[in-house]
């Protein structure tokens, strides 16, 4: 009697798939994902990963027997006697790692110790025989010359370059591997296909150009942003890999920058648009902009941390089920809105929740908002990778700014020489169009007098550098006041940005020139720089705290935004009364710019800026490499470096914090039945951010508790205040 080797069993019809069937229809999937030069190794992957399940010991499981059996080593252990390395190499490491993540490569000692994790004690493990495989597969063979030709290309005799990519295509290799392990497991399992969220290019472009045309041509501001943009667009037939789009605020960026990129998408035929934002504060303000301009001609997908599907109204179920479905790996989606985080953390992972996403950015034109805002620490690691993807796997890639550093420079000094590099802007004479108010110097002053110059305008914006010093401004200030740090939830974030734009439209309805406005009508704006990028205000004065001139020069976005005014200023200060502690580099460089430059706006200024500052971060730049402790393809950290690829600063800690019925119901629900799929994700609304030792502050007041699920969660409102946020005293306490 034929022996039947099951893969997986129909919980609902009982019906099997083989681990034969299985394995073929992998490699069949891995094989159509995979670009032309790995086409044939993906196939041999898919075939080779689940031959562990040739053992009469998974055999028993799958049957009902409580036994855990390892069976992803297997296939490595077969890819390491049938393929030669570096080829067996990179199959191993996708293969052994398909379920747990890419293992690091560790080293010889490793084989000793069965314990090990790494892929060399892995590989000494002993197993039950699974050679039943060889004649139930056919493997490919593979032509190693080209590969080695394909892997060697771009690197020269450099050898950190080599193993940098060979870490990037197993990653590749594996994102392939593990979406067509999971589809085909999910095909088999619950049948279910799912609709893919549409989106026509052509009818995209088409309303992009109606809105653009709709737009009036008559002042000297007008008729410079239209000719900065047709320097943009006239590039749409230059073909290259990387796209520096260099535009001030005002002149829309944003509209050009989709324009642009759809007459690409048509033109080269790519598949994607994936809108890469640096915050999750800035995404709502994008995909609205972006719903509104395609309606019906495009469905898109947002992936953030602090968005939920699952809590929208306004959706279809069978767009949020796509939605849901094309988060996990993007293949259903056609435009994309990310974040930063989302994007890099995909690249560089070692999970298949996350890497599963990466062969998706193939075929694709990334679009990097606020490019500048790219994490410098990290910056070799983002860069490289950019460079990669737009290099291997045909790809493009637009950075966008109005403050743009030297990235041709850095993109060949961190990523790779040869990158092919456009700048879309070549003449920057109309820029000083756009400069809608002027930068000066205050100096050091103290609270008061700030607030009092403050006061004297309609309307202000103070940004301060820490969470401190907007509350205590917020205390102390009279009058129209509004509070904007991370210690306030996301959900009162929004009501008081809501509010704070509800204002202003009526200040300027009732006050048209701005002039003889009372002083309980004039409106102060504290806030920490999160409103610096993506938040849409137009005050009539901006006061920034000394930081990095970028941080300066995207206060200044928020000030006579609309140009409306002739004469506006941002103020540049210092607290005289704070504990001061030494400057940070990019305050220093602020400080000599703000000497050198009567405009510090201006495009030379910001070069020397970026120039000096990367200059003094080169070392720490390049200490965030994956090749900065191992020196061989066989050694790879995959594992820990993606533990330590922190883009954001871990050291803080969410905290829940009810703020209506729905929360509150959520909370009960992680208290009394430990939540439900999902609920993490929408508590992101209702989360303000604290540092761990705030945290086991409040734990000793009992004021807070994670009820054994992880997810924190603030349990007595008497520490929290809507306007000013999370506190560490309840309200009683204070006189």
């Amino acid at each position: 009697m034929e022996v039947i080797y099951k893969a997986h069993v129909n919980e609902n019809t009982g019906k099997i798939q083989t681990v034969k069937e299985h394995s073929e229809n992998t490699a069949d999937l891995c094989r159509q994902f995979a670009i032309p030069a790995l086409a044939d190794v993906m196939y041999a992957i898919g075939l080779l990963h689940d031959i562990g399940k040739f053992q009469e010991s998974f055999q028993r499981r799958i049957d009902g027997a409580m036994i855990r059996v390892e069976h992803s080593t297997c296939g490595a252990l077969a890819a390491k006697e049938r393929y030669p390395d570096p080829i067996g190499l990179m199959m191993e490491y996708c293969i052994a790692g398909h379920h747990s993540g890419i293992p690091d490569g560790g080293n010889k000692s490793d084989k000793l110790n069965l314990d090990s994790s790494t892929l060399y004690g892995r590989l000494n493990r002993k197993f039950e025989d699974f050679s039943i495989y060889q004649n139930e597969l056919k493997l490919p063979e593979i032509n190693q010359k080209s590969m080695l030709t394909f892997l060697t290309q771009d690197c020269g005799r450099n050898v950190e370059l080599l193993v940098d990519k060979f870490a990037f295509l197993t990653r590749y290799a594996f994102s392939c591997l593990v979406d067509a392990d999971s589809i085909d497991t999910a095909r088999f399992c619950s049948n279910e296909e799912v609709k893919p969220l549409a989106a026509d290019f052509c009818a995209c472009l088409q309303k992009v150009d109606t809105k653009l045309k709709s737009f009036n041509c008559t002042t000297s501001l007008q008729k410079t942003r239209a000719v900065l943009q047709q320097q943009v667009f006239r590039k749409a037939d230059v073909n290259g890999e990387i796209f520096l789009m260099n535009m001030p605020t005002g002149s829309g960026k944003t509209l050009c920058s989709v324009k642009y990129t759809l007459e690409r998408a048509i033109r080269t035929g790519k598949k994607r648009i994936i809108y890469v934002i640096p915050y999750n504060s800035i995404i709502d303000q994008t995909v609205r902009v972006f719903e509104e301009l395609f309606g019906q001609d495009a469905e898109i997908l947002r992936h953030q941390s602090t968005f939920s599907y699952e809590d929208e109204t306004d959706y279809t179920e069978d767009y949020r089920k796509a939605a849901r479905h094309g988060a996990e790996n993007w293949d259903v989606a056609s435009i994309i809105v990310t974040t930063a985080v989302q994007f890099f953390e995909s690249v560089y992972s070692n999970k298949r929740g996350k890497l599963r996403k990466l062969h998706n950015m193939a075929d694709s034109i990334l679009i990097f908002d606020e490019a500048h805002l790219m994490p410098q620490d990290y910056l070799q690691p983002c860069l490289r990778a950019i460079a990669y993807i737009t290099r291997y796997l045909n790809s493009e890639a637009v950075f966008l700014t109005a403050t743009m550093p030297d990235f041709s420079k850095l993109l060949r000094q961190y990523a790779l020489e040869n990158s092919k590099i456009v700048e879309l802007i070549d003449d920057t004479s109309g820029f000083s169009e756009f400069q809608k108010c002027r930068y000066r110097s205050l100096g050091q002053l103290s609270t008061e007098t700030l607030l009092e110059m403050a006061a004297d305008a309609p309307s202000s914006l103070i940004i301060v550098n820490k969470k401190k010093s907007a509350k205590r401004l917020f205390e102390q200030c009279r009058g129209k006041k509004y509070h904007l740090t991370t210690s306030m939830t996301t959900y009162d974030r929004e009501r008081v940005i809501r509010e704070i734009h509800t204002e202003l439209k009526q200040l300027e309805k009732d006050f048209p020139n701005y002039e003889s406005v009372p002083e309980d009508r004039r409106i102060t704006i504290m806030s920490t720089s999160l409103i610096e990028a993506g938040v849409d205000l137009d005050v009539f004065t901006v006061f920034r705290e000394l930081s990095g001139l970028d941080s300066i020069l995207q206060a200044g976005g928020r000030c006579n935004r609309e140009g409306k005014r002739s004469e506006a200023e941002v103020c540049v200060f210092e607290f005289s009364d704070e504990n001061k502690t030494s400057q940070d580099m990019k305050s220093n460089i602020t400080i000599s710019i703000l000497d050198r430059y009567k405009d510090i706006s201006c495009q030379q200024s910001i070069k020397e800026y970026y120039d000096r500052l990367f200059f003094i971060k080169k070392d720490a730049i390049e200490r965030n490499t994956i090749t900065q402790n191992c020196h061989d393809i066989f050694g790879i950290p995959f594992h820990k470096y993606a533990q330590d690829f922190e883009l954001i600063d871990s050291k803080t800690i969410s905290l829940v914090v009810p703020r209506d019925q729905r929360s509150q119901e959520m909370v009960d629900s992680l208290k009394y039945t430990g939540g439900g799929v999902g609920i993490a994700r929408r508590l992101q609304k209702y989360t303000c951010s604290i540092y761990q030792q705030e945290l086991d502050d409040l734990i000793r007041q009992h004021v807070a508790d994670d009820f054994g699920t992880g997810i924190w969660c603030l349990t007595n409102p008497d520490y929290y205040d809507k306007n000013t946020g999370i506190s560490f005293e309840a309200k009683d306490y204070f006189i």
